[in-house]
């Protein structure tokens, strides 16, 4: 018996790990981009700063996150989008354009393996500096930066009377 070889160690897929986490959010997110009412786009909270966005321009914003953060990932150019939060856009607009920015994010978090989402890639930082970060830290950042707006439009659906995504499961 002492001499049975110890069972290999379990492994971390993060990888895998990535990909689950961020279908999980990226379906939360749709759902209530969808299901916030037309007429309902430009509400924000009552009592709050006229700078706090209204619930489209969270999505907008949701929008222009996801491509910068999985274009890090890629690595290539953040990809050009309409989503603008400092404007007021149609719903059917920014629900289709969140949908192609998770759907770019889609592709970005499949393709990775436990190889890819260590490596380091380097991209230009402030004052002509050179950051240089693993790959995963940016898809980390994509999934904490969704479920953090999440919460916010979860607020904003409860203020409207509607049930979150999240809680209808």
């Amino acid at each position: 018996m002492a001499q049975t070889p110890a069972p290999p160690a379990p492994t971390l897929d993060i990888a895998a790990s990535l990909k689950t986490q961020h279908q999980n959010i990226r379906r939360n997110l749709a759902a209530s981009a969808a299901k916030m009412p037309d007429a309902d786009y430009n509400f924000r909270p009552q009592g709050v700063a006229p700078e706090v966005r209204t619930f489209g321009q969270m999505v907008a914003h949701l929008v222009a996150a996801n491509y910068a953060y999985c274009s890090i990932a890629k690595p290539e150019p953040t990809p050009k989008h309409g989503a603008n939060d400092k404007e007021i856009q149609p719903k059917a607009d920014l629900v289709k354009m969140l949908d192609e920015a998770l759907a770019y994010c889609d592709a970005v978090y499949e393709a990775q393996t436990s190889a890819t989402i260590n490596e380091m890639l380097k991209r230009p930082g402030p004052n002509n500096t050179t950051l240089e970060r693993a790959r995963g830290i940016a898809l980390i950042s994509n999934i904490a930066h969704n479920n953090e707006h999440y919460g916010n439009l979860v607020t904003y659906l409860r203020a409207k009377g509607l049930v979150p995504p999240s809680s209808e499961r």
